[in-house]
């Protein structure tokens, strides 16, 4: 396809990281780009707060402007690299309603607010894409939206903050601290001056609510998913997952069963066998279970300015094909009415660490409260200690309810001195 004469204008919102990245390779591969769309592709203005600010080599600063909403109603496309909530959901809603392409990699907004922009893109018949918005550089978003839509996916399983993998990655193979780990993250640029979006989890679960939406045709928001982070694992609880063949990963789990669906994102014990278990370093990795195309793995770098811009730049090319020949992405698929379960009745395996007495009787004590809850034991593991035992009970798979219940009870018992953690496993039959 040659390109015509009539450019595809670009808008790009936000000029950090990302965006910086994003300016370059637009103008860098202008050439490369316009035969791929079929029609030059023209920057059209970088939306910044501070236009005086010094700015990278690559941003042409004649191209900066204060003034958002001009810049939007100007161009046919806008790429919001911002962030946070506001202004970046009042821009996009005029650049929909003025039926204009958007590509964003604001999870957050998404998570929280994505209904609303999918029903402004739809009304005004614009597309909205958003594969920067999980997982980086990987190409999942469209793979779930798209490739498997005559498919029904039934379990994603994601490694999909690189923050939180590169601390459990640390702590697992060096026999690091957390509070070390997190302070040398920080020092290289994995890990923001407050982490908290990233160690409590928040970040992961916003990605979570997004692959749940497209992979179970249904609105999932942020308040939908279970929340707990990395901050209370121990370096004893990375000794204790060693021992038993195991690695601790901060999961975002998303299923789909006849009760409904579950989404959870937290730390979670995966088998040294199972491929998100060799997920080093800042690396992100999504695990698909589908009934016909069976277990997908997609793996590569899920944070930095380059691979995010990669697949926004993958976007840009998708919509501003639209733009110049006619037609327009997928809609949202939104036609399932299954209860998002609560995380009280998630079903899945636990292993629960514990103190107990040396003395006879204390495992038949214990196996009896298990049995009073309807949870079942899988394996035991003891290791002894000075006037004390440690036991690694591992379960089948059970109802979280269940499982609290029994933890309540465990506590509250004489049998056990003290109930060290619980963590989830997945990923084993």
């Amino acid at each position: 396809m040659s390109p015509t004469s009539a450019p595809v204008k670009i808008a790009v919102l936000g000029c950090g990281t990302v965006g910086t990245q994003v300016v370059r390779l637009l103008l860098e591969q202008a050439s490369d780009l316009a035969a791929r769309v079929g029609a030059p592709v023209e920057l059209s203005g970088i939306y910044v707060r501070d236009t005086t600010t010094p700015r990278d080599a690559a941003v042409p600063v004649d191209a900066l402007t204060s003034d958002a909403q001009a810049l939007v109603d100007s161009s046919d496309v806008v790429v919001e690299v911002m962030g946070g909530i506001e202004p970046a959901r009042t821009l996009i809603l005029r650049a929909l309603e003025r039926g204009s392409a958007v590509v964003t990699a604001n999870k957050a907004l998404l998570a929280q607010g994505g209904a609303e922009l999918y029903e402004a893109a739809d009304a005004a018949g614009a597309d909205l894409y958003y594969e920067a918005a999980v997982a980086g550089a990987i190409p999942i978003v469209r793979p779930v939206r798209e490739s498997l839509a005559g498919d029904r996916v039934t379990r994603i399983l994601g490694v999909v903050n690189g923050t939180t993998n590169y601390v459990l990655d640390e702590m697992t193979t060096k026999g690091l601290d957390y509070d070390a780990v997190v302070a040398e993250a920080q020092r290289l640029g994995y890990a923001e001056a407050d982490p908290t979006a990233d160690v409590g989890g928040h970040d992961a679960a916003a990605k979570a609510a997004i692959l749940a939406s497209l992979a179970f045709h249904q609105r999932v928001g942020i308040d939908d998913v279970y929340c707990e982070g990395i901050t209370a694992v121990t370096a004893d609880d990375i000794a204790a997952a060693t021992e038993t063949g195991r690695v601790i990963k901060l999961l975002a789990v998303a299923e789909q069963t006849d009760a409904g669906v579950s989404v959870r994102v937290h730390p979670t014990l995966v088998p040294r066998d199972h491929p998100l278990a060799g997920v080093r370093g800042a690396f992100n990795a999504v695990f698909v279970e589908a009934e016909a195309a069976g277990e997908l793995m997609f793996y590569g770098q899920g944070a930095g300015g380059v691979p995010t811009a990669s697949a926004v730049l993958g976007d840009i090319v998708s919509v501003a094909r639209h733009k110049a020949g006619g037609g327009k992405g997928p809609r949202e698929s939104n036609y399932a009415r299954l209860e998002v379960l609560p995380m009280s009745a998630a079903m899945t395996r636990y292993a629960v660490r514990m103190s107990v007495p040396d003395r006879p009787g204390v495992l038949a004590a214990v196996a009896t409260i298990f049995a009073s809850h309807g949870v079942g034991i899988e394996s035991v593991r003891q290791m002894p200690g000075k006037g004390h035992a440690g036991l690694i009970l591992s379960t089948h798979r059970a109802r979280e309810s269940a499982l609290s219940a029994t933890v309540e009870d465990l506590r509250s018992t004489d049998a056990v001195n003290e109930v060290w953690s619980v963590l989830r496993i997945e990923g084993e039959l």
